[in-house]
């Protein structure tokens, strides 16, 4: 695979699994604090927002995994990433962190 590709794919879906994060809690808010249905949406839009922000948490989760064997992290990075899909805008945490300290570049070509 191609550490480029797979280094925007994975950051591109930390950043959108932040946003449905920010969208599921909006829905709740709605539903649950405010009592109301805004834009029709039947119970806050939580049956929207929950859904699309289980689908990109599945793929989150699957491009992390891709990207330990792309860009070889240890079991550590790994766990750090998985763990960082679970509080609310963590992801973009991880992300940006696994960027600065290059574990989002390829690993180097072993010598001959």
């Amino acid at each position: 695979m191609n550490p480029a590709v797979v280094r925007t794919v994975f950051r591109t879906v930390a950043i959108a699994e932040a946003v449905s994060w920010a969208l599921l809690l909006v829905a709740m808010f709605f539903k649950w604090v405010l009592d109301a249905e805004p834009l029709g949406l039947h119970e806050g839009g939580v049956p929207v927002a929950g859904p699309i922000h289980g689908g990109v948490f599945v793929l989150y989760v699957a491009m992390a995994v891709v990207s330990k064997f792309v860009f070889r992290w240890d079991l550590k990075t790994l766990v750090l990433a998985l763990a960082a899909s679970i509080p609310p805008f963590f992801t973009v945490w991880f992300e940006t962190w696994a960027d600065r300290s290059g574990r989002l570049r390829a690993p180097a070509a072993a010598s001959a």
